[in-house]
């Protein structure tokens, strides 16, 4: 670690908030499986001693620390004590501020220490951080570079409750991107459920990386973008060039709607066409027909798939937007992480009533066959991996 400087990433305070206003799907990919881990409920505090009695700014070059002066706020009284010995001054550093998710804003320089090695190594899986505390930053070398002192490896129980935190900071950053977008909220909980991951998924589309549902791993390059990031930035689709559009993933089982190159309106999760009844590869299809079904609540009831109650498992289609032959967007009261429709790309029955809305349909009455009224270019890529 000597001569090379560090950008840190480290999830102190987490202010959870109840956002969630209806449950996440799927912690499986089971039809209407939920995550499987509740909100924790608070983070614990830290075994670390305070600072303020040991923190000299005014230190010795032997010993002095390899960072900027503390704040104000930091500095502890002047004392005629002496300060304290740093084993190893160049693998300790003093936080000097905390963003707004709780991440360590020191800028040390282009590289990045995990926050489940950097918690591992500090023993403070869940502690909370604080401005002005020290941290050895040297991880995985055998010692405590503050004290001097020989150290162990972290048990299994230091690390899994570093990757819970690490996870729930991806998930707030995650829910702070998307709500802009009028994305359902995930449950910050700690775990890399499916709908996590397709979250994960979404964003990487947006950000240009490589797609795909994997776990985000601590400390990665895709991570830094992804917690660097300010706003989610507009996904590339051929249909960018349209006033209106609509981009399904079939990868991420996920669904972006935008106006031109301009704004990005809307972000939901879908569920396109199962094994023989794939959801076809659209480019800049146009929406041609739109069913309000206003005689029966919305609810369109499926030539192909005909039943007597409204179930979407088989063939009711709420309020449908077809883009090819009998493939369209409707809404339905399931919406899994993984392709289970026979063709058409599920919605929310809420998110569906925002895409209608935002078509200047809502006030139909009868079916509308006129791909100018309905005016909007239907966009289909990518390839779900199990």
């Amino acid at each position: 670690m000597r001569g090379r400087a560090l950008t840190i990433f480290l999830g102190g305070a987490l202010l959870v908030t109840s956002a969630c206003s209806a449950t996440v799907r799927s912690a499986t990919d089971n039809v209407g499986a939920t995550e499987t881990s509740a909100v924790e409920s608070s983070l614990a505090t830290s075994d670390m001693p305070a600072t303020t009695d040991t923190v000299i700014v005014n230190e010795a070059p032997a010993t002095s620390l390899p960072v900027a002066t503390l704040p104000e706020t930091a500095i502890a009284p002047t004392t005629t004590e002496p300060g304290p010995q740093i084993y190893d001054p160049a693998c300790v550093v003093v936080v000097e501020a905390l963003d707004s998710l709780g991440l360590i804003a020191n800028a040390f320089d282009d590289e990045t220490v995990n926050v489940v090695a950097l918690r591992a190594e500090n023993n403070l899986p869940t502690a909370d951080i604080e401005v002005g505390q020290l941290l050895d930053v040297c991880t995985g070398n055998g010692l405590d570079d503050i004290t001097g002192e020989q150290r162990t490896d972290p048990d299994e129980a230091v690390v899994a409750a570093a990757v819970r935190q690490n996870v729930e900071i991806q998930q707030l950053k995650l829910n702070k991107l998307f709500e802009e977008i009028g994305t359902q909220p995930l449950l910050i909980d700690g775990v890399s459920g499916p709908v996590t991951r397709q979250r994960l998924c979404a964003a990487r589309l947006a950000m240009g990386l490589e797609i795909n549902t994997t776990d985000m791993a601590s400390g990665s390059a895709e991570e830094r973008i992804l917690l660097a990031a300010d706003k989610l930035p507009m996904p590339f689709t051929s249909a960018l060039n349209q006033p209106k559009w609509i981009l399904i993933d079939r990868t991420c089982q996920f669904m972006f709607v935008g106006e031109g190159a301009e704004k990005l309106t809307f972000g939901f999760p879908t569920s396109t066409g199962s094994e023989g009844f794939e959801t076809r590869d659209q480019d800049q299809a146009r929406a041609f027909r739109f069913d309000p079904a206003s005689d029966n609540g919305g609810w369109h009831d499926s030539t192909d798939f005909p039943v007597a109650a409204d179930n979407p498992l088989n063939g009711n289609m709420y309020r449908p937007l077809y883009f090819d032959l009998g493939q369209a967007i409707h809404g339905a009261n399931n919406v899994p992480t993984s392709p289970q429709s026979k063709g058409c790309a599920r919605l929310r029955i809420e998110n569906q009533d925002q895409l209608v809305d935002w078509l200047g349909l809502a006030s139909a009455m009868t079916p509308i066959w006129s791909e100018r009224s309905i005016s909007v270019a239907v966009n289909v890529q990518g390839e779900y991996v199990g």
